[in-house]
């Protein structure tokens, strides 16, 4: 599903204007990021937990050539989904 059919579902199920329904979606979606970047999880009942996951530096190898390769570390979004998400979508 795009982002235009999850709108174009909102509007069919709510009744809200088409435009004021992609407003309120891209505001969550930058709400959420703008927490995630300052290190904050987002827990939205029913949905599940979104937060931000520091990654080690690590040793990988290029498949291709064999090559040890040094991956530097990094920050990372996780979502984990809620109990009830896991078991609406089993």
């Amino acid at each position: 599903m795009t982002k235009d059919e999850l709108v174009a579902k909102i509007v069919e199920t709510t009744g809200i204007k088409k435009i004021d329904t992609q407003k309120a979606l891209e505001a969550l979606i930058h709400t959420i990021i703008e927490t995630i970047k300052t290190g904050d999880k987002v827990n939205i009942t029913g949905l599940g937990i979104f937060k931000l996951k520091d990654k080690k530096a690590r040793l990988a190898r290029n498949p291709k050539t064999g090559e040890s390769i040094q991956v530097p570390a990094k920050r990372a979004p996780k979502f984990l989904p809620s109990k009830n998400f896991k078991e609406a979508v089993k």
